[in-house]
């Protein structure tokens, strides 16, 4: 058997780390086993559905690498085969018109609710042997309706949460086709794994409702079914669901806040799956690796920090050039001057140790590419008459040396030992004076970077 998986969201909002994940665990499925991953938009809420929906999906797939085999699909567009089943399930006696209203549906639930039964569609205009059918109403169009069987169980081995039975007794006939024509949900997505030959579908335990119904009309189609393995979801740090107010919640703002996509993926495969105790592992490793045996039932909860400090570490082995590509437009909204500067990837190499984000990388390395303005407090604070003799000598020293970090570091020590300063009481002020700002990477390494006329000028300034 072929694995085919298939991540299969509806446009109706942006897609979210539960959204992202469950496409992961999807698309490292497939991977593992060589199959297919096939993306579906399941776009039939047409009141909801929008374009730009649609377009973010595409955008958070394609920035997490999450490329798929076939699709995408859209629901939309397979509206003539929906009808074609429908009318096979009409056909066949699997399903049938129901010309209740809404209004007399509500009322039917509302008498249910009275009596402290479950509301439920009571199976007016169900066809039965020896039953009489009411009369047709004038000019009332009929909803089709599922002949859902009446006794025993759906049973299903959960990939994730084990065995999972349902009574027919609690389901009833839902509507499969609304009075316009257009098919509904559960049949769709039914109809779709059928035709699309899904072989397994991992998707959120919110769905647990929806599989009875999916498979009870699948083996009323005659069709094989796929392995259902239901993700239980994710919380927030303060274990409730995650929403809006605790923090990102589309894919997309996470490049926008500076996130790599290998760490996001990172972080979001070990959002309910384990590999032993590995906590950073590549999407190659990712993929060889993955099973749905060491998925958690439990909720996983996300947390930020653990997130930046993955981000950190996937900016500490990423490629220099690829840093600086993405810094570089955010620095140019700020301001920054590259004629004449430090080459922004050598920057970057200075300054992405202890970046969580490329936002924060943008930040830090703006020292390199602004006129320093340091506070008239810090200056007075710092490049005092008494450090002035020993700020005047390094910039002597520095005239003529090689320009590189250990010749720099060199003349420091030198100058510190000839003036009995520590090197707090020179490399604060030569900050300063340099860069505008007490707190950088080593001064030599930051000195290093600059040009030595540029260097020269801004100490000649407080000297």
């Amino acid at each position: 058997m072929t694995v085919r998986t298939r991540f299969a969201p509806s446009p109706t909002g942006y897609l979210h780390l539960g959204g992202a994940r469950t496409a992961l665990f999807s698309w490292a499925y497939a991977r593992h086993f060589g199959g297919t991953f096939i993306l579906r938009i399941e776009d039939t809420d047409i009141e909801r559905s929008t374009p730009e929906a649609v377009q973010a999906i595409l955008e958070g797939m394609e920035w997490l690498g999450l490329q798929h085999d076939e699709g995408p699909f859209y629901q939309m567009k397979r509206m003539d085969r929906y009808r074609e089943v429908v009318a096979q399930m009409l056909a066949a006696g699997s399903a049938y018109h129901c010309y209740c209203s809404p209004e007399e549906v509500e009322a039917m639930r509302e008498r249910q609710r009275a009596v402290g039964d479950k509301p439920r569609y009571d199976g007016t205009w169900r066809p039965e042997p020896g039953k009489t059918l009411p009369a047709v109403p004038e000019g009332r169009k009929p909803v089709v309706r599922f002949k859902n069987p009446l006794d025993g169980d759906v049973t299903w081995n959960d990939l994730v949460k084990g065995p999972i039975t349902i009574s027919n007794r609690e389901l009833d006939d839902f509507i499969i086709a609304r009075s316009d024509g257009t098919p509904t949900y559960n049949f769709c997505v039914a109809v779709d794994d059928w035709d699309m030959r899904i072989t397994h579908v991992i998707r959120g335990d919110d769905h647990v409702n929806n599989t009875p119904r999916q498979i009870n009309v699948l083996q009323a189609l005659g069709a094989s079914l796929p392995a259902y393995g239901h993700v239980p979801m994710i919380l927030g740090a303060d274990g409730e669901k995650l929403s809006k107010r605790h923090g990102a919640v589309s894919v997309m703002e996470y490049p926008a806040q500076g996130f790599l996509p290998e760490a996001m993926l990172n972080y979001l495969a070990r959002l309910g799956w384990s590999h032993g105790d590995d906590e950073i592992f590549s999407v190659q490793q990712l993929c060889e690796w993955f099973d749905l045996d060491h998925l958690s039932k439990s909720p996983a909860q996300f947390n930020p920090e653990k997130l930046a400090w993955l981000n950190n570490h996937y900016i500490k082995l990423a490629d220099n050039d690829r840093l600086a590509s993405l810094a570089r437009p955010l620095m140019e909204k700020e301001g920054a001057r590259f004629d004449g500067a430090p080459a922004l990837e050598a920057v970057i190499a200075l300054m992405k140790e202890r970046a969580n984000t490329i936002n924060e990388l943008a930040v830090a390395a703006m020292l390199f590419y602004r006129q320093p303005a340091p506070d008239a407090a810090l200056v007075t604070q710092h490049i005092t008459d008494a450090v002035k003799p020993a700020l005047a000598d390094y910039a002597e020293r520095v005239k003529a040396v090689e320009w590189n970090k250990a010749a720099l570091s060199s003349a420091l020590k030198e100058v510190l030992a000839a003036h009995k300063l520590k090197m707090p009481q020179l490399a604060m002020p030569l900050r300063l004076m340099i860069t505008g700002q007490l707190q950088t990477p080593a001064i030599d390494a930051v000195i290093e970077l600059f040009a030595r006329e540029v260097v020269l000028e801004r100490l000649q300034k407080f000297l």
